[in-house]
């Protein structure tokens, strides 16, 4: 069948206008589906498409639920029935063991540092060890300063720490000063994790002469490349009453902040460089000076950072 050229441009000329003019209309009440090999069925039919259009889920995973109990171990092991009863208790044993019950320990330097200021320089050290599991944990602590005369003030603490959450630990122990007087403090405090990462500490010590003590800790890691930290750091010591044996006085003695920079050789081990600034207050600085020494001093340290 032969079509001139005369009849087919009337048609191309009216398809555009009714392609357009069907877009715009409005579909029909009682549209009827087309039939045979040219309908095609929706694969989405039925389909809720709410959750596609909201786009994938943004929001952290729920911790786990602290208040439910765990439910009760399973006592009908289907292995008792091919081997040895004994000898499958005993690799259950292991494999509790292995799975949370393993004991750990480590050895952490936080500070091991020179000090240069004026009047003398000097040197401060402050870490922790423990050995123990994920609950249950031996804790010793070490935190003291002295200079080119010898130790000034230096203390060893003796802790059990139990977890009693997600970030946070409980302490109990003694304390044991050496210098600048030798005395005994029972120890109850904490060890916490706070939100942005930051590492907190706090205990009260009560000592065998009645002295009541307390210090909080804090600092956080400022990562600026993989192996480059700053490190903000603070400490706050209390004291209830005035202790002139110790040169201690009541409320707030002392307080020492710091910033530290850290480069990571290995994770290991890290040399830091930094500021830290220390002042007395209140009968403290008052017992400081009559010393002769000042109330408050600031420090260029140089130290290392060093775990195992």
């Amino acid at each position: 069948m032969k079509v001139s050229l005369a009849a087919l441009l009337p048609m191309l000329w009216a398809g555009p206008a009714l392609a357009q003019h069907a877009h715009h209309a409005p579909p029909a009440a009682s549209a009827v589906p087309p039939q045979g090999e040219a309908a095609q069925a929706d694969p989405h039919a039925g389909h809720d498409m709410g959750g596609m259009a909201a786009g994938p889920s943004t929001e952290p995973p729920p911790l786990p639920d602290r208040e439910t109990a765990a439910p009760a171990a399973p006592t009908d092991h289907l292995a008792d029935a091919i081997f040895d009863p004994a000898a499958m208790e005993r690799a259950r044993a292991v494999l509790r063991q292995e799975h949370g019950g393993a004991q750990a320990s480590q050895v952490m330097l936080n500070l091991f540092e020179h000090r240069a200021r004026s009047g003398g320089d000097g040197y401060h050290w402050a870490g922790e060890a423990w050995f123990g599991g994920d609950i249950d944990r031996l804790v010793i602590k070490s935190e003291g300063e002295g200079d080119r005369h010898g130790v000034e003030s230096g203390e060893v603490q003796a802790l059990y720490s139990r977890a009693m959450g997600l970030y946070t630990d409980f302490q109990v122990g003694v304390r044991q000063d050496f210098e600048p007087r030798s005395r005994t403090y029972a120890t109850v405090g904490f060890e916490t994790l706070l939100p942005y990462w930051i590492e907190a500490e706090g205990a009260v010590f009560v000592s065998s002469k009645g002295d009541v003590l307390a210090r909080g800790e804090g600092a956080i890691d400022w990562r600026l490349t993989q192996r480059l930290i700053l490190q903000p750091r603070a400490e706050l010591n209390f004291a209830a009453q005035d202790v002139r044996e110790t040169g201690t006085g009541s409320g707030l003695s002392e307080a020492e902040i710091g910033l530290r920079l850290r480069y990571e050789i290995r994770r290991e081990f890290a040399p830091y460089v930094g500021l830290a600034h220390g002042r007395r207050f209140g009968r403290t600085a008052d017992y400081a000076r009559a010393d002769g020494q000042s109330a408050s001093d600031t420090s260029v340290v140089l130290g290392v950072r060093a775990w195992f």
